[in-house]
């Protein structure tokens, strides 16, 4: 998501810092700002759009100075805009912060910090911080100690670089969640949010570990944890070059993307679920009961991996709503004179917001009266624009085109809608409470999964060479065997078929034989016994069965050739699961067959045309 770079040392601060944010651009960003502490004091520009606009104001402006900050903003909270654009400022001017991540207790503390006379010039969540540590200093403390001390107050994840203008030439940084690293130079030190900015001036890098705080001057960088101890950690020395450093090391930005999901689902249920309230809350999306009970069907309208999303969020929408609810193509369903009027929701789920098919339906609803709300990865884009509602999936940029953490942080914000509409309902809030803490703990059993590479890898190995392949599933999983096939065929060129395991026997069973793996999910939900026995017609016609499974599942390990386990999970989150190894497959499978993973043949990653 956001660029963060920050540097002390005695070179002319301005073109390090635009050099580096133009290293960080590949993360995507919608506005940028840097600021200058010199003997004019803290001097702050910040423009809209791309860094050119930024350059041409500082071409303006002419600063001067060795110590300084800079930023590239991807919007969460408040408009991309100038005005939200980072670094941000206390009252005093002096305290400037630059900020990554989620503070998701900002409001209580804005309420608090207002009610002591702060005056607040943006809507960011980051602007907090910067008031909290001036509030923090007023009784004299040093800036580092206020530092420590307003941290303490923080929730959320976030990745923060700090300076006072009256202490200058301290650059404090703390880590909680987003990355940070700390470049180690000859009389410079530099702070940013990945090593790309990096390497024009070191290779010895010290990467913050999650609750340690950095300190850093022109001679000197000192680590500590969140107990306030020393740390003594030895520097890594780098030898990536800036491209692979831009994918932070892996091979490509779509396995680096699969690897990011644990943090994007994260990410997009911060801020919005209150486990001790039981409370679900969206900022740019709000109902009153009385208004959801005129809601008497739902239409999703999706392209893509993005449709198949729909797919879920139709099992999930329904449960807990209990009305009708609808998938369509955005390219079918302008055209198929759907039943839609003012007791209509339509739903557009789209990774950038300017998918044309989808936005096309979108604005024929809208124009048929149906209320609209939009499931996007890009704040302000042309669907959000179009709609009255807004759930932002907080995934981060996504650069390769075959779609992985787009489509795992659409399935957390429809899971996320799911409970507030279970809220709205007046569902008992210790269930809703039980739904919030198995979603909360889904990014470490995401982490789990991504540890089981190398056992997927080897399955590539064995079968790349294969033509063509089924994926099998029912229920919730049959979406996630239509996204397996689809991410196969993407980026492997291979024909892949997507079928729901209880259909197999109505035709695709006429193309098993002892060629054809056969990928399924069977993880324990109310069609388990139905789909093992779908396997075992499988089996019993040779095919070669590669099972997505339960942990310490015996009973899948006597029929399958080969067996992926992940962690257990209530039902309506087990898709989020299941997908990432036939993400991790195909991604696998492309690699050794030679294929451009990133950028496939005769795809794009935004299709703005019809």
């Amino acid at each position: 998501m956001c660029g963060i770079i920050g540097y002390v040392g005695t070179r002319d601060v301005v073109p390090v810092l635009i050099t580096g944010l133009k290293k960080l651009e590949y993360r995507g960003y919608d506005s940028a700002g840097i600021a200058v502490v010199n003997g004019n004091g803290v001097e702050v520009v910040r423009a809209e759009g791309k860094l050119s606009n930024l350059e041409s104001k500082l071409n303006e402006k002419q600063l001067q100075g060795t110590f300084g900050m800079g930023h590239t903003r991807w919007a969460t909270h408040g408009k991309p805009n100038e005005n939200n654009a980072h670094p941000h400022r206390d009252c005093t001017g002096q305290v400037v912060v630059i900020h990554n991540g989620i503070i998701e207790n900002f409001l209580p503390l804005k309420q608090r910090l207002q009610k002591s006379g702060h005056q607040f010039k943006t809507e960011t969540d980051t602007e907090v911080v910067a008031h909290l540590i001036e509030q923090n200093l007023k009784d004299g403390t040093k800036f580092v100690d206020a530092v420590k001390k307003s941290l303490k107050e923080l929730e959320g994840h976030y990745a923060l670089v700090m300076i006072d203008g009256t202490e200058p030439g301290t650059i404090v940084a703390a880590k909680h969640g987003p990355p940070l690293v700390i470049g180690l130079g000859d009389n410079e030190n530099i702070v940013a949010s990945d090593v790309a900015p990096l390497l024009a001036y070191t290779r010895n890098i010290i990467y913050l570990e999650d609750g340690e705080y950095a300190i850093a001057d022109q001679k000197s960088v000192r680590v500590f944890d969140e107990k306030d101890q020393q740390v003594n950690r030895p520097p890594k020395k780098i030898m990536w070059d800036a491209v692979m450093a831009e994918k932070e090391g892996y091979r490509h930005y779509m396995l680096k993307e699969i690897h990011e999901q644990p943090r994007g689902v994260r990410d997009t249920f911060n801020g919005r679920m209150f486990e001790e309230s039981g409370e679900v809350y969206f900022n740019d999306l709000q109902f009153t009961p009385e208004e959801w009970a005129n809601i008497k069907r739902v239409h999703v309208v999706a392209c893509g991996t993005s449709w198949h999303a729909g797919l879920i969020g139709k099992f999930l929408l329904e449960e807990a709503a209990r009305i009708p609810i609808e998938v369509d193509y955005g390219s079918e369903y302008r055209y198929r004179n759907p039943i839609v009027d003012e007791d209509t929701l339509v739903i557009g789920v789209t990774q950038s917001g300017e998918t044309a098919d989808t936005i096309a339906g979108m604005q024929e609803a809208k124009a048929r009266g149906a209320k609209l709300i939009t499931i996007c990865n890009v704040i302000g884009a042309a669907a959000t624009r179009l709609s009255e509602g807004v759930i932002y999936t907080n995934a981060g940029p996504e650069i390769g085109v075959a779609s992985t953490k787009a489509f795992t942080t659409q399935l957390t914000a429809f899971y996320l809608l799911s409970l507030y509409i279970r809220q709205l309902r007046g569902e008992n809030r210790d269930d809703l409470r039980f739904a919030m803490h198995e979603m909360r703990v889904i990014p470490e059993k995401l982490e789990a999964i991504l540890k089981k590479e190398k056992q997927i890898e080897e399955l590539a190995h064995k079968f790349y060479k294969s033509q063509d392949f089924l994926f099998l599933g029912r229920g919730v999983h049959y979406p996630i065997a239509l996204e397996g096939a689809l991410k196969l065929k993407e980026i492997s060129y291979i024909h892949a078929e997507g079928y729901p395991a209880g259909e197999m026997k109505h035709g695709p069973i006429a193309l098993i034989d002892e060629n054809m793996p056969v990928v399924a999910i069977a993880t324990h939900t109310p069609v388990y016994e139905k789909v093992v026995s779908n396997l075992q017609e499988v089996k019993a016609r040779d095919g070669i069965l590669i099972v997505i499974c339960d942990e310490g599942d015996e009973a899948i390990r006597k029929i399958a050739d080969e067996v992926v386990e992940i962690p257990w999970t209530v039902e309506p989150l087990q898709p989020i699961l299941a997908v990432v190894p036939t993400q991790l497959l195909a991604y696998h499978i492309a690699l050794r067959r030679g294929c451009d993973v990133d950028q496939p043949r005769n795809l794009a990653k935004s299709v703005t045309v019809e």
